[in-house]
């Protein structure tokens, strides 16, 4: 089970002055910038989140959400992503790190690398792809990745529209422990997932109004592809074959265009991290050994 203990938050200002709130497991081991999947808190990462997992975790939330102050000028997007990730490490005076990412949080993670490739280490991207996340939605159900973006976008933009309407039921219902079960039920998450740490996870997203959240999502519908053939830096892909939100074929292909990347997949819907926590931390700590000998 999860340890609440383990987790501290820390308050910084990112470059444009916007309020972030960053947090760190403040576990002893080797230090890793997680870069969360969008609009995500750390209840994502139960397994990092154990005072054994022996990874020092640095991240944080994303502009708006857990307890983050007023957005300047509502910026919301790539570049002001990397300036928070690049805070996050001052913060904690880290001068590099490898960097752990999830879903839209692998494009920031590469993007960061690009622009202060002295700051990176490796990446270890899981369930996400290096840009234009919203084409490869759906993929296991073989929507075209055109028509699957413009689903997401057109979804996305209602969400955004009637957030006020649903932002009362999400606030004040205990729906909580009945959406966790809907979950698995419906396999949308694994029911391997442990019930107590999902719930943690669902809990914390209720802080944050569903009309922010579109805001977030609409910000990614603009991030173009990354080139990858340059990279010269260790990477590792991990992806989940039954993952709606970003399909395995499109990180397997992500991992073919870089010469030296490694590439699994498991089992898995999108939220690895919830339903596979050993195993995410098995993993992690097998690369971060790979970029630093000697410190399992």
């Amino acid at each position: 089970m999860i340890s609440h203990e383990t987790l501290r938050y820390v308050d910084i200002d990112s470059q444009d002055g916007t309020r972030i709130r960053a947090w760190t497991n403040d576990v002893a081991g080797p230090s890793v910038l997680l870069s969360n999947g969008l609009g995500t808190n750390p209840f994502a990462w139960p397994g990092l989140l154990r005072e054994d997992c022996g990874v020092h975790v640095v991240s944080w939330n994303h502009r708006g959400t857990g307890g983050g102050g007023r957005v300047a000028k509502r910026r919301v997007n790539l570049d002001a992503f990397v300036e928070d990730a690049v805070a996050t490490l001052d913060a904690f005076g880290l001068e590099r790190a490898p960097v752990l990412a999830w879903s839209a949080g692998v494009t920031v993670a590469f993007e960061l690398a690009r622009r202060f490739p002295e700051r990176v280490e490796g990446i270890y991207a899981i369930a996400g792809v290096p840009g234009d996340t919203f084409s490869t939605t759906l993929a296991p159900l073989r929507v075209p990745p055109f028509i699957a973006r413009r689903m997401v976008v057109a979804l996305s933009h209602t969400a955004r529209r009637f957030g006020p309407l649903v932002e009362p039921l999400t606030r004040d219902l205990p729906v909580v422990p009945l959406a966790s079960r809907v979950l698995r039920t419906t396999r949308l998450i694994d029911p391997a997932a442990d019930l107590e740490e999902l719930q943690a996870l669902l809990h914390e997203f209720r802080t944050t109004h569903p009309r922010w959240y579109a805001h977030l999502a609409l910000s990614v519908k603009d991030h173009q592809r990354i080139s990858l053939s340059s990279i010269d830096y260790p990477v590792r892909f991990l992806a989940g074959r039954r993952d709606l939100l970003v399909g395995a074929r499109y990180v397997k292909t992500a991992a073919d265009r870089i010469a030296h990347a490694a590439y699994d997949e498991i089992n898995a819907t999108h939220f690895i991290g919830v339903e596979f926590p050993d195993y995410v931390t098995e993993t992690l700590h097998d690369f971060v050994t790979e970029l630093r000998p000697g410190t399992r």
